[in-house]
């Protein structure tokens, strides 16, 4: 099959392996944001996950009332799935951001199952999760957390809520190799990967990203809603953020390569969510019917990156189906 045009890793998918003939990523310094500043067009291809809550399919799709720009534009130009399967129908929503870090949300020494803050109990010392892959590469990858809200510059890990910020949406500061033991404010290495979403918008115009970018909108506009918020119709106000940041995202990655992850974390009152793939190499206004979860994705991250493939997510489904042959 052909390769998914990614520079930054031989993305073939060969028939019969499982999506898992992954070559390897070129050995070249990082470009995020604490490595040099932009490459040439074409040559750092990057991924993107952004995470939306707590919708159905049937609240997404095919409402071009509520979610026009993702029923107008996303859903007509790129591929969506409608067989994505929410692993943990029946918890709240950390878990749900710690599997698709690490392929679930059950280790050794905790198990997540609440929305409590980072604690010493409550949080994990594995390093069996993508961004610990992304920081043994070697200072071959970087990766980085946008989370709106947390306040910029800050300086510190975002382990407290601020505001439409609530640390049970951003993945990582519940890993102790990343937020300390016990998750700290003053953690060094996780405060060098956390920046506000407000800089987004400059590290994009200047090509200064990661290889790995984890987008957390806040509670206001990833769909979730909270008193406060300036409207209550949720889906709408959501649809309105991607509508206004995503159009100069989707221009870099079709400029450059790469491949952006819009995703929702939980389902509303069924066991599916919403995922959509947009980038220059899948398939346009395709519906596929492959079943997903958020292991899917993770372990399509891990390909496209040349990483090791989690033991907790090698029997995943990857998400070759999205993708154009």
């Amino acid at each position: 099959m052909r390769a998914l045009a990614f520079a930054l890793v031989a993305f073939a998918l060969t028939a019969g392996c499982g999506g898992s003939n992954i070559g390897a990523a070129p050995d070249a310094a990082p470009t995020g944001p604490t490595g040099p500043t932009a490459e040439p067009s074409g040559a750092r291809p990057r991924v993107f996950v952004i995470a939306m809550e707590n919708q159905d399919p049937s609240d997404i799709y095919g409402d071009a009332v509520n979610a026009p720009f993702i029923n107008g534009t996303l859903l007509r130009r790129y591929a969506y799935a409608t067989a994505f399967s929410d692993a943990l129908p029946r918890l709240p929503s950390e878990p749900h951001y710690v599997w698709m870090e690490a392929g679930t949300n059950v280790f050794s020494d905790h198990t997540f199952t609440s929305d409590q803050k980072p604690a010493a109990a409550n949080s994990t010392a594995s390093g069996d999760h993508l961004v610990s892959q992304i920081a043994a590469a070697g200072g071959r990858l970087e990766w980085m957390s946008y989370q709106e809200g947390i306040g910029a510059p800050t300086g510190a890990c975002p382990i407290e809520s601020a505001g439409f910020y609530h640390p049970r949406h951003n993945p990582f500061v519940f890993f102790q190799d990343v937020a300390g033991n016990p998750p700290s404010g003053d953690a060094a290495e996780c405060a060098a990967h956390h920046r506000d979403f407000v800089a987004f918008a400059a590290d994009l115009g200047s090509g200064n990203l990661a290889d790995y970018n984890f987008i957390t909108p806040d509670l206001c506009h990833d769909m979730h809603g909270a008193n406060g918020c300036p409207t209550s119709n949720k889906i709408r106000a959501g649809d309105d953020w991607l509508a206004g940041f995503l159009p100069p995202l989707i221009d870099f990655v079709n400029a450059q390569g790469g491949v952006i992850f819009l995703t929702w974390e939980e389902s509303h009152g069924t066991s599916l969510v919403p995922f959509i793939a947009i980038g220059p190499d899948v398939k346009p206004g395709y519906a596929g019917a492959v079943p997903y979860t958020h292991s899917s994705m993770l372990k399509t991250v891990e390909e496209m990156l040349g990483l090791p493939i989690l033991p907790t997510v090698a029997s995943a489904t990857d998400l070759e189906d999205l993708f154009l042959p």
